[in-house]
């Protein structure tokens, strides 16, 4: 690795396009010899909002992190992130793409409000990229240059317009990825589900116990464990406690933080004790782990 380490993870929002005067959105078209990535990508960082590369073609070698992850950008296929996800791409590379961002403000024009809870915005299994056959790469560039065309067209009722064919764009790839990364037998996440993921997503560093949510949630402890057990096959604590293990594991590959400065981000008042936590679910401790993830991708 020959990327820059930083102590902490950069966060970006999308930035105002000059242009349009969207921030809630945006879709650029890269088909130039050269594609010069931005400094502030190329070190540890988040994205505020949803991100996605539809590659068309790759003129050399590209390589993309997320989270601890490293992926070969190749032609024809999608890869997308969430705003959780923390991502670098190593170098500036000749792309031909379209970059799609869409923002949480955005899918809340939805009057449905069911754009939000789709798979491939919620992203269960933690995917990054979508292979893509022969129809499905033709129905998606078809479907990205009619929303290319549309944001370069400020005519009346262009946010509806927009926002129908990220719909369809959005639903389209979460079959694919229903395909590709879930089992046909595993059921629909209930609301509650959906709810306690979000607000586990939000609260994860102060919040470690179940019975902290399920007063959020104005729900029992056992009534919240039981559900989230019998929709998920997980109990309420593990998801709790693998969120926090995932946020560790990226501040421990990405920064130099300290481990007493990582345990106190997460909540953990005694680093001794967040290191008997992260070694119990993972079986390294996190100066292990930090020297093995690292030595790995060497």
């Amino acid at each position: 690795m020959d990327y820059k380490l930083g102590n902490k993870i950069a966060n970006y929002p999308l930035k105002m396009d000059t242009e349009t005067g969207n921030s809630v959105f945006s879709i650029y078209k890269n088909d130039s010899i050269q594609n010069y990535v931005s400094s502030d990508f190329l070190i540890p960082h988040r994205k505020d909002y949803f991100f996605f590369a539809f590659i068309l073609d790759v003129r050399d070698f590209s390589r993309h992190w997320i989270d601890m992850k490293p992926y070969d950008i190749q032609s024809r296929k999608l890869y997308f992130t969430d705003p959780s996800q923390v991502q670098l791409k190593e170098e500036s590379c000749a792309l031909h793409v379209y970059n799609m961002n869409i923002t949480k403000e955005f899918l809340s024009l939805d009057s449905l409000n069911t754009l939000k809870d789709l798979p491939i915005l919620q992203n269960p299994h933690r995917g990054h990229v979508l292979h893509l056959k022969e129809r499905d790469y033709q129905f998606l560039l078809e479907t990205l240059d009619n929303i290319y065309a549309e944001y370069q067209n400020e005519s009346q009722w262009q946010h509806s317009m927009l926002l129908s064919y990220v719909s369809i764009f959005l639903i389209y790839c979460s079959r694919l990825y229903a395909e590709q990364f879930e089992n046909i037998k595993d059921q629909p996440e209930s609301l509650l589900l959906s709810d306690f993921l979000d607000l586990v997503g939000e609260k994860f560093r102060v919040q470690h116990e179940v019975s902290q949510y399920a007063e959020q949630l104005n729900i029992s402890a056992g009534y919240l464990g039981d559900t989230i057990k019998q929709q998920s096959g997980k109990s309420a604590i593990a998801h709790i406690q693998e969120r926090i293990v995932l946020e560790a594991k990226r501040l421990i590959y990405f920064t130099e933080d300290s481990m007493k400065e990582i345990a106190y981000s997460l909540g953990f008042d005694d680093a001794s004790y967040f290191n008997r936590f992260f070694k119990r679910h993972t079986t390294f401790t996190p100066l292990a782990y930090k020297k093995h993830i690292r030595k790995m991708y060497q």
